[in-house]
């Protein structure tokens, strides 16, 4: 199953105009700066905004288009949605509110039990507390718990984060992250925190006044020398990778990734857990001899692919380093002096302490 969104929408400052195939599964993040249209968009998909043109569709399934006259009513859509503050009845108490959810769940739909939602979201000490005694966090599990409740086909998020501190936000990421393994079903996120899609995200698009300007796998989004502009000081990798080892003498971290070991700064993670690691190019420099005597701990022998040049004074370079795509932002003039070209052999080398 897959999802296709096409909308066009006059707006007072440009017109919102995207055309999306998004994966049926996992995580789509939706990434832009504050009134890029990310949320008009998602009001599009949820039929919030009477005046669209366009498509959505989801698999077999046509909930909207324009030009046939079909608009299933929003009430009708099998449509989860989770709001930055999570818009929970007050006069309810969370046991209620989730029973609200799984009211709206169709009969024969196969969903979550109110036991699982608990289970799964650690919501069970919670369930005869009222709304306002809720911290921010605990609101959206509970939110989050009550959308899946309704045995939804496609679930929005906007910013659900956006209004926790960043304790409350590495809170509630685990779970975010379960729900992208656990559920199979497509999950639209938006964000402007680049650390958000980094952890949870697996398809990224790129929003810019109302226009697509790029999407795809997030790793290979992030890292495409073809990155517009606006989000060029986002270039980066995400690798998959293992937690190899500990060092607590060092507060670091071992991890196991396709390019091989990187040493990271300190997690709690036990070893063997799946993880994935940033590496920004900003942070990568490169040699064509291996470095003696570096403070620099990851080194990795790799191959250029592709050079190309990033405003006047930068240059761009894709490596492959053991199967692992990492790029390196340069200045022109470092990349001149070394004669840097596609099929060379350099060395790779990454600050631990720049890693995430």
């Amino acid at each position: 199953m897959s999802l296709h969104a096409s909308f066009r929408l006059p707006l007072a400052a440009f017109t919102l105009d995207v055309a999306l195939d998004l994966p049926g599964r996992g995580i789509t993040a939706l990434f832009g700066p504050s009134g890029s249209g990310k949320t008009t968009l998602l009001r599009c998909m949820a039929g919030l905004e009477a005046g669209a043109q366009g498509r959505l569709q989801l698999g077999s399934e046509c909930l909207y288009d324009s030009a046939r006259g079909i608009a299933v009513p929003t009430h009708l859509r099998r449509i989860g949605m989770v709001f930055q503050e999570g818009n929970l009845f007050p006069h309810l108490d969370v046991r209620d509110n989730l029973l609200f959810g799984r009211k709206r769940a169709p009969a024969a739909a196969p969903g979550l039990s109110l036991e699982q939602a608990c289970e799964r979201f650690d919501l069970g000490p919670l369930l005869r507390r009222r709304v306002q005694a809720l911290s921010g966090g605990e609101r959206q599990r509970v939110a989050i718990a009550r959308a899946l409740l309704g045995a939804p086909q496609l679930l929005l998020m906007d910013e659900p984060l956006s209004a926790l501190d960043a304790q409350r936000k590495q809170e509630i990421l685990p779970y975010l992250q379960a729900l992208r393994e656990e559920q199979a079903l497509p999950i639209i996120y938006i964000t402007h925190a680049i650390d958000e899609v980094v952890r949870i995200a697996d398809h990224l698009v790129l929003l810019d006044a109302g226009r697509c300007v790029g999407q795809g796998p997030l790793s290979e989004t992030l890292g495409s020398l073809e990155l517009p502009e606006a989000f060029l000081e986002e270039s980066s990798v995400v690798l998959p990778a293992l937690v190899h080892s500990h060092d607590s003498e060092h507060a670091l971290t071992c991890l196991q990734a396709p390019c091989g070991l990187i040493w990271a700064p300190a997690h709690a993670m036990q070893v063997g857990t799946a993880t994935r690691v940033r590496i920004h190019a900003r942070d990568v420099s490169i040699a064509l001899s291996r470095p003696q005597d570096s403070s620099i701990l990851n080194l990795f022998a790799a191959r250029i692919t592709a050079c190309k040049a990033d405003g006047a004074a930068q240059m761009l370079v894709a490596c492959d380093a053991g199967g692992a795509r990492i790029v390196a932002r340069i200045t022109r003039r470092s990349c001149a002096a070394l004669a840097l070209r596609p099929g060379m052999e350099v060395w790779l080398q990454v600050k631990s302490v720049s890693l995430s």
